[in-house]
Order: C-alpha cells, then structure tokens, then sequence
C-alpha cells in the first residue's frame, strides 16, 4: 500500500508527496495540524491541509524571510515575528548577536508545541532567551504597539482561516504604526502564478503600498509551495532593499547560509514581466 499526501493548489492542479507515515493529527480550536514523514522531503507540516515547512526546503524560505531586511539594515536590534510557529524565522533571527529582543506572536500554541516535538530543526531556538512567546491574535497585538520596532515579519499562513486578519489594511496601517522611524516590514506575499494566489498578492501589495513610501516585491524558488514561485514583500519607511543593501557589512558577519547570499538578494528583485504587470508596474 502506498501512502500519499496529496495538496490542492488549484481546482484543476494537485501536488502529491509519498508519505512514509503520518506522525501526528490534532485539532486545534483554530486549525488541523498535520504531521508526516516522506523520504524525499523528510518531516512535512501542515495545516488545514496546507503545506507549512519541510525539512528539505524550509531553509529557502527561512533565508530569504529574514537575511533581505537584515542585510539591508544590520542595525535591527527590536523584531516583532507575526505567526512562525514553526519557529524556523526565530532561528535565522536568533543568528544575529545584534538582535536584542525578538516578539514572536502565534495564536495557536499547539502549533509550537507540535513543532517544538516534531520539527527540532525550525523549533530548536525558541528558548533563546531573547524570544518573548506571546500565544494571541498577531493582528490585535500589534495594536497596541507604537514606535517599537525596527523589524516586522509577517510569517503568516494564507489570507483564509486564522491568518485573515493579517492582510487587511487596518494590519498593515498598525504595522507602519508599530515600525520605528527607519522600520522594515516584510512578509510572505503569495505566488504570482495561480490566479486565486495572485489576487491575494495584489490586495495585500495595494494595500501595503497606501502606507510605506518604499515598497517592493522579491521573489523565491520554494519546490512545496504551489508553482514553487514564491513572491515577500519588503516594505520601509526609508531603507531601499537594493540600493541600500550593505554587501560588506553583511559578508563580515560570517553566517552560513544555504540559499541567501548578497548576489541573490540584488537578484530577487528582479521581477518577471508577468509579475510587473501583476503589480501594476509600480512595485517601487
């Protein structure tokens, strides 16, 4: 018998994975969580039937989430982490001796508590003591906050569901609030190339736009997410990606990486046409 697990990206589109065996199933109150293990890409969570993280190509994600802004401003110190619970966005953050304290917002503590016991690999720094666990609602807390941080990264699950809340204007009008006066923020931007994802991407990158006076997009090649392109989008009140990007300062620090690199960040925003027409033309 063969096992596999098998995601819907479209109406007309699956992508299947063989599954060696199924690890874990819960419910939460908001959500399934779903743990396998694979020969190919060894542990897979999901949630509602969606993938989260494998343990093969997580780390493209991860690089790219967090080394963009970090290589551009080396002088974060404050991060505020929305969603994450895999908490492999913590990990890369936790590389910076720099960083002096890291918010990690997740509504769904069993999402932690399933990764902290399933996937050490993401989990495995979330006791450093720089992190601060808030287990709440990202979009509520972030109410609160102003002037706070010099970094925010919206590390959320797709605009349905528990992570709704974190594409609405009203998010990204207190995320502008919450950034310091030089802030970052950036967060996963969906994938250009099925149409359902695309119109996620330009509401959220429309709506960013109507706040931050820098907005761009970057782009990824993640093989487990649908069409495996990738799009985050980097937005600031001051700081250009590229024209700001400190190769030297970055380069000196030292840090081994498996898919970020200076070349690659000056590359990623580099868009495809199709991709330009989708923003409007205008994503700078």
């Amino acid at each position: 018998m063969e096992l596999w697990y098998t995601e819907q990206h479209t109406e007309n589109v699956r992508f299947s994975i063989k599954v060696d065996k199924p690890l874990y199933t819960g419910q939460s109150e908001f959500q399934r969580i779903d743990i396998f293990k694979s020969k190919e890409f060894g542990t897979i969570f999901t949630l509602d039937g969606l993938m989260m993280v494998t343990e093969k190509d997580e780390f493209i994600y991860h690089d790219m989430i967090v080394h963009v802004p970090m290589a551009t401003n080396p002088a974060i110190k404050n991060v505020l982490v929305i969603g994450a619970g895999d908490g492999g966005t913590v990990r890369e953050l936790t590389r910076y001796n720099s960083i002096e304290r890291i918010d990690m917002v997740e509504i769904d503590k069993l999402v932690v508590d399933v990764c902290r016991e399933y996937l050490p690999q993401t989990a495995c720094k979330l006791d450093d003591p720089r992190v601060h666990l808030f287990f709440e609602d990202g979009l509520k807390f972030v109410r609160s906050k102003e002037n706070a941080y010099d970094l925010i990264i919206v590390d959320s699950t797709d605009p349905f569901g528990p992570g709704e809340g974190l594409f609405t204007k009203e998010f990204y009008g207190n995320c502008f609030k919450a950034l310091k006066e030089d802030g970052i923020l950036v967060n996963q931007h969906e994938s250009p190339y099925y149409h359902e994802y695309a119109q996620s991407m330009q509401r959220a990158h429309k709506r960013i736009k109507e706040f931050f006076p820098v907005c761009r997009v970057y782009q990824a090649h993640i093989p487990t997410y649908p069409s495996g392109h990738w799009l985050f989008g980097f937005a600031s009140k001051t700081y250009d990606p590229v024209n700001d990007l400190n190769e030297q300062a970055w380069n000196s620090l030292g840090l081994k990486t498996r898919y970020y690199n200076t070349d690659i960040h000056k590359g990623c925003f580099a868009l495809p046409t199709y991709v330009k027409e989708l923003l409007g033309n205008k994503e700078e």
